[in-house]
């Protein structure tokens, strides 16, 4: 590598001037690359300009492009039109993830075939050795150069002599960033919350009755089907409460010893449920408030209920507060009474959102 003195033992040829409007452009380059001590070893142009070739490869990239802009207004036309909403059966609704990720892939891979085709056979080959050096950044004609640079590598794109790329660049690329910003204006072009789907469950009131407790089978539940310390997964007894229509609905219903009970209704008491209970049962949502998974594995010894899946812990004698793992939120709990039939049923619905945060959660 050149040293600063080696440079002034052999100073080189003299400095052109950089505004001298005789220079071409790439004069301007070639000499600022040799002010910043860069031998350009090896340059040349891949395609002759106007070539059979370069027409070809110009389409092929113009291609890649043109695919991406098909592939995300597909993305776009799917996310705004498709039906997304679940419905039993085998309905268009089971398409709309796999659509999405097929049409944003093929969109993404088209960016990244047209951009390497484009650098790896259109642009000219260079091979630059650069020794160390110092210069001052600020200077006029260091300026006058760098801008020169970057006008000089724009033509090198060659999208003034091949404007069917910039055609296609900007048709590929605008439907691209529409698709970045679906997201955020999704809600403008449908209601999120329509049917309120995110605030409520199985266990609303329909029409002025309340909703009993079953079990999976559909039989209601009374009080003496449940032993001091077991308890019992429940559902919605409404018309597909069992079923995935009412995925956030699953409860487990518990029967707490004496003293655990005690401890829980005092605990109900400090954050004003103190209704909740029904004697010495409680019931609360399976619905794991850190990832959604099912929080189901119950330790009557110690009333904490296990999330299996990333071993979340939730103390059930005091309003099921995370004492353990990843969740940072309490599991919701179902007020619940006994109707005059002697089964069980839940006073209202679930006073709190279901299953894992979301960012519209009060």
């Amino acid at each position: 590598m050149s040293t600063k003195t080696e440079h002034q033992a052999h100073p080189g040829p003299e400095p052109l001037d950089v505004h001298d409007p005789r220079l071409s452009r790439f004069d301007i380059v070639r000499e600022g690359a040799r002010r910043d001590d860069i031998e350009i070893v090896h340059y040349e142009e891949q395609v002759v300009p106007g070539s059979k070739a370069e027409r070809r490869l110009t389409r092929t990239v113009a291609s890649f492009f043109l695919l991406t802009g098909l592939a995300a207004t597909a993305f776009l036309a799917i996310y705004i039109w498709w039906p997304w909403e679940y419905e039993p059966g085998t309905g268009g609704d089971k398409y709309y993830t796999p659509l999405l990720g097929l049409t944003l892939g093929v969109a993404l891979l088209g960016i990244g075939f047209g951009i390497l085709t484009w650098g790896k056979k259109l642009l000219p080959k260079e091979v630059s050795i650069q020794d160390r050096h110092e210069n001052d950044p600020n200077a006029p004609e260091s300026r006058k150069i760098t801008g020169e640079t970057m006008l000089y590598l724009a033509d090198e794109l060659g999208v003034k002599r091949r404007p069917l790329l910039g055609i296609s660049l900007l048709a590929g690329l605008a439907p691209v960033g529409a698709v970045a910003a679906a997201p955020l204006v999704g809600g403008l072009i449908s209601d999120p919350h329509k049917n309120n789907q995110m605030f409520t469950t199985g266990f609303a009131p329909a029409d002025g009755h309340k909703i009993r407790l079953v079990r999976e089978d559909g039989r209601p539940i009374r009080p003496a089907d449940i032993s001091a310390g077991g308890q019992l997964t429940v559902f919605p007894g409404i018309e597909h409460g069992v079923s995935n229509r009412h995925a956030d609905s699953p409860t487990l219903l518990i029967h707490l010893r004496e003293s655990d009970a005690q401890v829980s209704r005092e605990a109900n008491q400090r954050v004003g449920h103190g209704n909740y209970m029904w004697g010495n049962y409680a019931a609360f949502s399976k619905i794991c408030t850190h990832a959604g998974c099912p929080a189901s594995l119950y330790e009557q010894q110690t009333n904490r209920l296990l999330c299996p899946c990333h071993q979340s812990q939730f103390l059930i004698t005091d309003n099921a507060r995370p004492v353990f793992g990843p969740a940072s939120r309490r599991l919701p709990q179902l007020p619940i009474e006994v109707d005059d039939e002697g089964f069980f049923v839940a006073r209202s619905d679930y006073t709190e959102t279901v299953g894992p945060d979301f960012w519209e959660r009060p």
